[in-house]
């Protein structure tokens, strides 16, 4: 009895399936008739201890197969008004992200799956130069080299990287296309480079006429030409006066082809990279290689 004289209601018990005690009691209803927040309406299925749901809530009825309120969205239903208590929540978040899909307590032979889609892109992306969307990438500036600069510049990656019995050719692999994004980036070190590149590739053509005949452009030299004109240029501190110049754009070229190629899967193949591979088991180092670089007596 209360202070003024009224009936209590009493308050239920839900005793564990599998626990064997009760769980503490539920709350009585707020005044009005309303309920409390996260209080089930009348006639939902109740938890058990630990904010899980019972075996008559989720389990399969007599015959292997649940009843039609366990199957019904309204009453009793399975998610229907069930607590869950915040350890609870965590894992479930965290066995969506994991999970490809996750599967509700159907009986085999029904498809009650929850499929999460991977996201199409980043609607919070504005999709800029500034802000580019790292799910869908694109390239939202236009290209600036020419097809004649392109040509060039493959001719020249392939001299940096030609194809051997290991690899194919840097051009194969698309470097050529890599540089002219990146040149035409409009970023303030990349239109530096777009200057350094187009006006690099104005002089090959400029010192192959020089050197080898009149109107002969880089593209045109047998390998052996090509290589000589790339041997004074390869090394910015041993660059002759007045190659300087085109010395810092081979140095730019070459490591922009070398990035191009070897992020390919074809230059992590040469390289033999064996990085971003689930491995069955690892072995440390032998003994003789822990006592070279004394890790071991």
């Amino acid at each position: 009895m209360s202070r003024d004289g009224s009936r209590e209601r009493a308050l239920p018990v839900v005793r564990a399936a599998s626990a064997g005690r009760d769980t503490e009691p539920a709350p009585a209803p707020a005044a009005g008739g309303e309920r409390r927040a996260g209080e089930p309406r009348a006639g939902e299925g109740g938890t058990v201890a630990g904010g899980h749901r019972s075996a008559e809530a989720c389990g399969p009825a007599a015959g292997g197969h649940r009843s039609a309120e366990a199957r019904s969205p309204g009453a009793g239903g399975p998610g229907a008004g069930v607590p869950i208590d915040r350890r609870h929540a965590l894992k479930v978040m965290a066995i969506a992200a994991a999970a490809p899909s996750l599967a509700t307590c159907a009986p085999d032979g029904e498809s009650d799956a929850v499929t999460i889609p991977a996201p199409a892109s980043n609607p919070r992306a504005a999709g800029t130069a500034w802000d580019p969307d790292l799910i869908a990438p694109t390239v939202p500036w236009e290209r600036t080299l020419t097809a004649d600069e392109l040509e060039s510049l493959a001719v020249l990656c392939d001299a940096i990287i030609p194809a051997d019995e290991r690899s194919p050719a840097a051009s194969e692999v698309g470097a050529p296309d890599f540089i002219d994004e990146w040149v035409s980036a409009p970023y303030d070190g990349n239109r530096r480079d777009s200057v350094l590149v187009r006006g690099g590739l104005v002089w090959l053509d400029r010192e192959s006429s020089e050197r080898f005949g009149e109107g002969r452009r880089f593209r045109d030299l047998t390998a052996g030409q090509r290589e000589a004109i790339c041997d004074d240029i390869c090394f910015l501190p041993d660059a002759q006066p007045g190659y300087e110049a085109a010395a810092a754009f081979f140095d730019r070229v070459r490591d922009l082809t070398s990035t191009a190629f070897w992020t390919t899967s074809e230059g992590m193949q040469d390289l033999e990279y064996v990085g971003n591979v689930p491995l069955s088991r690892w072995d440390p180092p032998p003994p003789e290689v822990l006592r070279h670089i004394g890790l071991e007596p």
